[in-house]
């Protein structure tokens, strides 16, 4: 943002709580009228013709834009992504253990990633690694639903399940 003697463009829309008349003016008279308040000449908006300027006190702006965006952050969510992996021939006890960790996954808000990992030859078989992974979905279908259908990366087959939000 440019401040006070930065701003180039040769009138400005004045816009703010602290003037009396909203309106565009020459930068000469903004920077007269800021002067006087004892206070800064601001940019908001450098695209709009013409530019729109605020007469606000900089520092103070620039504390609570800092703010502004920590507040932000603090209030986005971190997405946890726990991956579990397969091989094409898992049998039925893996399957349920691996299965048990996706629910305590799932239910502790995180994503579950499924993978099959085929070693060698064993790529001819990908339609059993889907099916594996498809079962898999189906026996999470109440603790979290499938983002993305299986799809084959490479020698991996790939699948996000992420949790259902419960409602209170």
């Amino acid at each position: 943002m440019r401040i006070n003697g930065e701003i180039t463009a040769p009138r400005v829309r004045l816009v703010g709580d602290n003037i009396e008349e909203q309106g565009i003016y020459p930068i000469s008279q903004a920077m007269h009228m800021a002067d006087e308040l004892g206070l800064d000449l601001v940019e908001i908006s450098a695209k709009a013709d013409p530019p729109v300027c605020k007469i606000i006190d900089y520092q103070k702006f620039l504390y609570q834009q800092k703010k502004k965006a920590k507040e932000m952050k603090s209030n986005s969510a971190k997405v946890v992504i726990k991956e579990i992996r397969f091989g094409p021939n898992t049998d039925e006890h893996d399957f349920q253990f691996k299965l048990k960790h996706a629910i305590e996954f799932l239910q502790e808000g995180s994503k579950v990633k499924a993978s099959v990992f085929f070693k060698g030859r064993s790529i001819l078989y990908s339609e059993q690694g889907e099916k594996l992974l498809l079962r898999f979905a189906v026996e999470l279908e109440e603790y979290g639903r499938a983002e993305q259908m299986p799809k084959l990366e490479g020698k991996r087959m790939i699948m996000m399940i992420a949790p259902v939000v419960k409602k209170k």
